[in-house]
């Protein structure tokens, strides 16, 4: 049976690039040994790592002034690095979700925090504070989580700001184009839409760099790893072999553009079956809703069926569809790699059940 791999994370991958992970990890490059144990510093990894920062500033159109880093430790320690290395005095924090939670919460370490927030809300909608003219001038940087993939709300543009911005786009990378000069700083990791876990992409403004006053520890100071082509230790190297193969994957099937088209078809899919199923409902704002994670539950009428929808979808060959275990309900990640048939088949599964509950 076909499997439908819903997971939020680590997500799925494109079928061409697992075969050419595999095929690395028999032989890498022609050298007769693995990916998994060549060193780091022979010329055919090298040439690996230099030309996926090459291909990830020519998908993202980055412009002249920043530096690509693939680094370890997850978006979660970026939490800490961003503040430690950028925060002088003051920053505001847009708190959408779980994960904007946790990096405001490290961010308080290194100095003022001011937040917006919609967690009293329940984080059904996504904080704007642009829109209300309450950015502060004084701030260091304003801090976006642009995808919340925990209760499933986006923000699909680069506000307009006097400040400069710091960006998590770990699950929403690649699938619009970015106004990169309007950030300082665009960090995620790699385990949504890029790579297996174990690597984090950094996109940092070079001249952002050095204006802190606290000491920095090596490993935590964004200008070891610029100086040293994200090499001064040894890198995720798996990882980012795959990174590579799925930027590769992205020019072949025209870029961001062309990605972010598919992705929002195959949300217009499955969001329009789940308002028009009296079985179903969305849990966030319509204006907000991610076309990443699209998070539903059972209407308050069929709440008793979540189990049996779960089993009966299951049946099919979807997997980890199940939501968050701190929200429950469902959550169908439709990551790039994700193909529309599937979307499809799955919205035919929810009308099928419409049906089986009807007779």
């Amino acid at each position: 049976m076909k499997k439908h791999n819903f997971s939020a994370g680590p997500s799925i991958l494109d079928e061409s690039v697992i075969k050419d992970a595999a095929a690395a990890v028999l032989n890498y490059a022609g050298t007769g040994l693995s990916i998994l144990e060549v060193s780091h510093r022979g010329k055919e990894f090298t040439a690996t790592m230099e030309e996926a920062r090459r291909l990830m500033k020519e998908l993202l159109d980055i412009p002249e002034g920043y530096e690509v880093l693939f680094l370890g430790g997850g978006a979660s320690l970026q939490f800490a690095q961003v503040a430690m290395n950028l925060l002088k005095t003051k920053a505001a924090y847009v708190d959408s979700g779980t994960w904007a939670n946790k990096a405001a919460k490290e961010a308080k370490l290194f100095g003022e925090v001011v937040s917006f927030s919609s967690k009293a809300d329940n984080y059904v909608w996504y904080p704007k504070p642009w829109l209300t003219g309450e950015v502060p001038s004084d701030i260091d940087y304003l801090h976006l989580t642009s995808n919340n993939t925990v209760y499933g709300t986006e923000l699909r543009y680069d506000p307009d700001v006097k400040v400069r911005l710091v960006g998590d786009m770990s699950s929403d990378i690649f699938t619009r184009e970015v106004d990169i000069a309007k950030y300082d700083l665009i960090y995620g990791g790699a385990q949504k839409n890029i790579a297996p876990a174990g690597a984090t992409f950094v996109i940092v403004r070079r001249d952002a760099l050095g204006h802190v006053d606290r000491p920095l520890p090596t490993m935590l100071d964004y200008r070891t790893h610029v100086d040293k082509d994200s090499m001064y230790n040894t890198p995720p190297v798996f990882p980012v072999y795959v990174a590579l193969q799925t930027m590769k994957w992205y020019k072949e099937l025209g870029g961001v553009k062309v990605l972010e088209q598919m992705n929002l078809e195959k949300a217009a899919i499955l969001y329009d079956e789940i308002d028009r199923n009296p079985l179903f409902r969305g849990t966030v704002n319509t204006e907000d809703r991610s076309i990443m994670n699209v998070c539903f539950v059972m209407s308050d009428a069929y709440q008793e069926l979540e189990k049996e929808f779960y089993e009966f979808a299951s049946a099919r060959g979807f997997v980890s569809f199940k939501g968050h275990r701190s929200v429950g309900g469902f959550r169908a990640s439709l990551y790039n790699a994700m193909p529309k048939s599937s979307v499809e088949y799955f919205v035919q599964t929810m009308k099928d059940f419409e049906r089986k509950v009807a007779k």
